[in-house]
């Protein structure tokens, strides 16, 4: 099955090409990537522009043999970039839309059958969609998170980050405990809709919404991405200074919505 990636891209120009590149060569046989340019006004669509013309071009080689006669290490050229089984599109926002509309703007316009998206400067691990879509596979789930690594800005691994394993308490009562690396079937954003764009916790209003509504989540006890933090914290975007207090504010609102969901349903804390 096809896995769709989609990084909103906004003023994380430096980031991008290493996120890119994390997601090409991932193990996985069949990833669309989908990126959207949320209105940067930073070098975002340069480095797309430049990023595009490395796939379709750039070669790299390796010392492959030797040439008994002349002495001669001989090289294998190669494209840098493998072509099988990989797709890249760049779609562009002329102007800021936030996060939810970046985000819904390339769900919308996703083709696989799996489907996640990853921060634009963040890093997936090589096999985290190879994990996660044979986690898929083998339980029937619906969803599927991993663990992952809290790094810096150079990419110094500061703690992991490790999650619990599935029930509806453990991840959307206590607080929200299952979404930073993941990847799910597509088929639950056409049953439940996409991300609210008047929330700063889209992505935890999501998945619980697909948990309220009987979603199967299944957890994987391996790091598989990379979370990168700036400065001591996560300041960007929704996790900035200035919004961390409506963050944790919707986020607490969320955990007693799912508190209450679970008092009304017992049957939801045995599900897993």
């Amino acid at each position: 099955m096809k896995a769709s990636v989609i990084v909103p891209a906004y003023n994380q120009a430096r980031y991008l090409p290493m996120t890119l590149d994390a997601i090409w060569f991932q193990d996985y046989p069949e990833v669309e990537i989908i990126v959207v340019n949320d209105g940067s006004p930073d070098d975002t669509a340069r480095v797309l522009a430049d990023y595009a013309r490395a796939v379709a071009d750039e070669t790299a080689s390796y010392a492959s043999g030797l040439d008994e006669a002349s002495g001669e290490v001989l090289r294998t050229l190669h494209p840098r970039y493998p072509r099988v089984g990989r797709e890249l599109r760049v779609i562009t926002h002329e102007t800021n839309r936030g996060l939810s509309n970046a985000l819904n703007t390339g769900f919308q316009a996703a083709t696989g059958e799996l489907c996640t998206f990853i921060a634009s400067d963040d890093l997936l691990l090589p096999s985290m969609l190879s994990d996660l879509a044979a986690l898929l596979h083998e339980t029937g789930a619906d969803f599927a998170y991993a663990d992952m690594h809290i790094v810096d800005d150079p990419g110094n691994i500061l703690r992991r980050f490790s999650l619990p394993d599935y029930s509806f308490e453990a991840c959307f009562c206590n607080w929200y405990l299952c979404g930073v690396c993941k990847l799910y079937r597509r088929e639950l954003h056409e049953a439940h809709g996409y991300f609210r764009a008047d929330l700063t916790v889209q992505d935890h209003e999501m998945y619980l919404r697909f948990a309220m509504n009987g979603a199967r989540f299944i957890h994987c006890p391996k790091v598989l991405a990379n979370a990168r933090i700036h400065a001591g914290e996560r300041q960007r975007d929704n996790h900035s200074s200035a919004n961390k207090a409506r963050l944790y504010r919707e986020s607490s609102e969320l955990v007693r919505l799912a508190r209450a969901h679970l008092e009304k349903t017992p049957s939801a804390r045995h599900k897993d």
